[in-house]
């Protein structure tokens, strides 16, 4: 019998294995179903419809970790809870992805649509518009105007050393980065034009070719008017006469820092600084205004023209030039000139008594 009762005890201690892995086994499932309901529980959160009402705009500052940006996103209404939203980014191992920039979040976007935005989406871009001709000073009057811009612009660059366009940018970038990379493609863009210049030109250098595009930019705006100008001056560089231009006159005085809002004096036409071009028989010391690519490239490839002399056509810079290849037609152009503007003169001040005698019968 007491055989019998010891081979039993192998048995009992089956038995308890068996139970004990049971329990580990019941536990497992347990756990399997407590963290297939937490993780469809996050899911529905992470990736159903949120809570935003209608389309917003999120920034994301420069230096901003995932927990501050799930922090903002919550405060403004944009998710429901910053702690799920970092576990999906870390889960989807974005957590260092996040990108600086101001975003438009559309209404009703989950969490998931919110962390794709902003790692993956576009930021919003704005623009700041240079127009051609514009003087290093007005540049940057205009950048340091933008409210989306930040920062400072240390002094104001070199005349002819901008290139005027439109450059797009995202709020909060700085303002010295928007003139160093207008610096970079004003100079790329003169290698460009320079390396496919007309051969035999009266400029030297890539800085002379800057200087004869500034006095075409400031001499006319009509883009089919350029090449001829250049044709001008060139004709006129190539046979030793003044360029006798008034705009390298009027940046003499101004420094391209004010208009100077009335003709030009004798005295001014005859005093004598490195942009009289009245009295130098060359291209002034430097550039009086930015050029843009058209005038660069009117200045590298000029109209191959006869006329050395040329003249506005009328009271507006739209009315064009009068161009001459004698100084005899040049005088009855400027002639015409006079006779247009008198004739603009006389409408305008006909058009205002008009209007004073309207104002006073009204009375």
């Amino acid at each position: 019998m007491a055989k019998d009762k010891r081979k039993k005890k192998p048995k009992r201690r089956r038995n308890a294995l068996i139970e004990i892995t049971n329990g580990f086994l019941t536990l497992f499932i347990l756990a399997l179903i407590m963290a297939g309901g937490a993780f469809f529980l996050f899911a529905k959160n992470f990736y159903s419809e949120g809570i935003l009402k209608q389309d917003t705009v999120f920034v994301v500052k420069s230096g901003s970790g995932l927990s501050s940006v799930a922090k903002d996103l919550q405060n403004n209404g944009i998710i429901s809870n910053s702690l799920m939203f970092q576990l999906g980014a870390r889960s989807k191992k974005l957590e260092g992805s996040i990108k600086t920039g101001e975003y438009r979040i559309a209404k009703n976007s989950s969490m998931a649509d919110v962390l794709f935005e902003l790692t993956e989406g576009k930021p919003i871009s704005y623009g700041v518009t240079i127009p051609e001709g514009y003087t290093s000073w007005q540049v940057v009057q205009r950048i340091m105007a933008d409210e989306n811009l930040v920062g400072e612009i240390a002094s104001i660059p070199v005349e002819g050393s901008l290139l005027p366009d439109t450059y797009s940018y995202e709020r909060g970038e700085n303002r010295a980065a928007i003139i160093e990379r207008m610096s970079d493609e004003f100079n790329k863009e003169v290698a460009k034009i320079w390396e496919n210049r007309a051969a035999n030109l009266p400029i030297k250098t890539p800085q002379e070719l800057v200087i004869l595009a500034s006095l075409i930019e400031k001499e006319t705006g009509s883009p089919n008017e350029r090449a001829e100008v250049a044709g001008v001056f060139v004709n006129r560089l190539n046979q030793g006469m003044r360029l006798q231009t008034d705009p390298a006159v009027i940046y003499g005085i101004t420094l391209g820092k004010e208009k100077l809002g009335r003709g030009l004096r004798q005295s001014e036409l005859k005093k004598e600084t490195p942009y009289n071009t009245y009295i130098i028989p060359a291209l002034p010391i430097g550039p009086i205004t930015n050029p843009g690519r058209d005038s660069l490239l009117a200045a590298a490839n000029p109209a191959k023209t006869d006329n050395i002399f040329f003249v506005a056509a009328g009271a507006y810079p739209t009315d064009g030039h009068l161009f001459a290849v004698t100084y005899a037609q040049h005088q009855k152009n400027v002639a015409l000139y006079r006779k247009a503007v008198a004739k603009e003169e006389a409408r305008l001040k006909a058009q205002a008594k008009e209007k004073d005698d309207g104002q006073v019968k009204t009375q």
